[in-house]
C-alpha cells in the first residue's frame, strides 16, 4: 500500500501546511500512570486539532486539480471531517461530510465554521460512509477516505518520521484506533527505520475492530459497533490497512469509554491539555492498569485530538 519513500515524500510535501507539533515529557505529575518514561505527542495542536490533518492535505496535494472541481466528499467521526473541510477550504472547492449522530456538537460547530456542508446520517461511521460513497458518485466529486487511501496513510505516517527524530530512543509508542489508518502508517515508518519499536494499539471495547482482525488473522466486520466514541467507531477496516498494520503491531488493548473520559480529563488537569476521547486513548490505556509498561522505557503516547476544555 505505502512504503518508506511515500512517507518521507508525504513529509516534504505537506510540511507548509502543518504544524511540527511538540513532544513534551510527562514529568512532575501529580497522580503518574505509568513508571516508564513517558512522552506526549502533541497532535491535538494541529490546524483543526488532530493528526488527521496530514492525511487530508497528502491526499489534496498529490490529487489532479481537474478531480476537485465538484468538491471533496468524506464520511467522518469528526475529526478527518475537520481535516477534510480545511482541505478543501485550501483548495477553494466546497467540502460535503457526512457524519454519525454520535459526532459530538463541539465538532459539528467546528465542521460549519470551515464552510463544510454536514450531513448526519446512521449511528456509526460505517453508515455514513455508505451515503458519502454514493453522494460523492452522483455528484462526481473525490472522495477522500478517512483511513484505506495510500495517500492519506502516508500522511499519517509522518507522524512517525517526527517522533523518530526527536526521540531517537523511543522503545514503544501507544497508538489510538479507529479504522486502521494511523496506526499503519506510522508503523510503516516506525518499522522501516526501528525495528525494535514496540508498536501498542488502543480501542474501545465496544469496538475492537483491529483486535478482532488481529484473532481471526483477517478482516472481519464487527457485528455491532457499541462505543459512543464517533472519532473510534468503525465496523471494519480495509485489507490494506490490515496488511499493514498485522505483522507491525505487538498488541492491542482494549478501553472503555469512561476509561477514555477518566483520560481525558486527567490530561485537562495535569497538563491543561483539551482532549477528545480518541486523543486520550494512550493514556486510557495506562491509567486503567491494561497495560503496565516497566522503569527504564521510553514511551510516546499520542494526544491525536482536540476536544473540549474540562470534558
Amino acid at each position: 500500500m505505502i512504503t518508506l519513500s511515500d512517507i518521507e515524500s508525504a513529509a516534504e510535501r505537506i510540511a507548509p501546511f502543518i504544524r511540527h507539533t511538540p513532544l513534551v515529557p510527562a514529568t512532575a505529575l501529580r497522580e503518574p500512570v505509568t513508571d516508564a518514561r513517558l512522552w506526549l505527542k502533541l497532535e491535538c495542536l494541529q490546524p483543526t486539532g488532530s493528526f488527521k490533518v496530514r492525511g487530508a492535505t497528502n491526499r489534496l496535494l498529490t490529487t489532479p486539480v481537474e478531480q476537485l472541481r465538484n468538491g471533496i466528499v468524506t464520511a467522518s467521526g469528526g475529526n478527518h471531517g475537520l481535516a477534510t473541510a480545511r482541505a478543501a477550504s485550501v483548495a477553494g472547492v466546497p467540502a460535503n461530510i457526512f457524519v454519525p449522530r454520535s459526532i459530538t456538537p463541539a465538532k459539528l460547530d467546528k465542521l460549519a465554521r470551515w464552510g463544510a456542508q454536514v450531513h448526519v446520517v446512521g449511528d456509526v461511521w460505517d453508515e455514513a460512509n455508505e451515503q458519502a460513497l454514493v453522494f460523492a458518485a452522483e455528484h462526481q466529486a473525490a472522495y477522500f477516505h478517512p483511513f484505506a487511501d495510500p495517500a492519506v496513510v502516508a500522511g499519517q505516517g509522518t507522524l512517525g518520521l517526527e517522533i523518530l527524530q526527536a526521540l531517537p530512543d523511543i522503545d514503544v509508542i501507544l497508538v489510538a484506533i479507529g479504522g486502521g489508518g494511523l496506526i499503519s502508517g506510522i508503523a510503516t515508518a516506525l518499522k522501516a527505520l526501528k525495528p525494535s519499536v514496540r508498536i501498542i494499539g488502543i480501542e474501545p471495547e465496544g469496538s475492537p475492530t483491529l483486535h478482532a482482525c488481529l484473532q481471526a488473522q483477517q478482516v472481519v466486520r464487527l457485528p455491532a459497533v457499541t462505543t459512543q466514541v464517533a472519532t473510534m467507531a468503525c465496523g471494519r477496516t480495509e485489507e490494506r490497512v490490515f496488511e499493514l498494520a498485522r505483522h507491525a503491531i505487538e498488541q492491542v488493548v482494549l478501553v472503555s469509554d469512561a476509561a477514555l473520559l477518566d483520560a481525558a480529563r486527567w490530561l485537562w488537569f495535569e497538563f491543561g491539555l483539551a482532549a477528545d476521547l480518541s486523543g486520550a486513548a494512550a493514556i486510557a490505556a495506562l491509567r486503567s492498569g491494561k497495560l503496565a509498561l516497566p522503569a527504564g522505557l521510553n514511551v510516546c503516547a499520542l494526544v491525536c485530538g482536540a476536544g473540549q476544555e474540562g470534558i
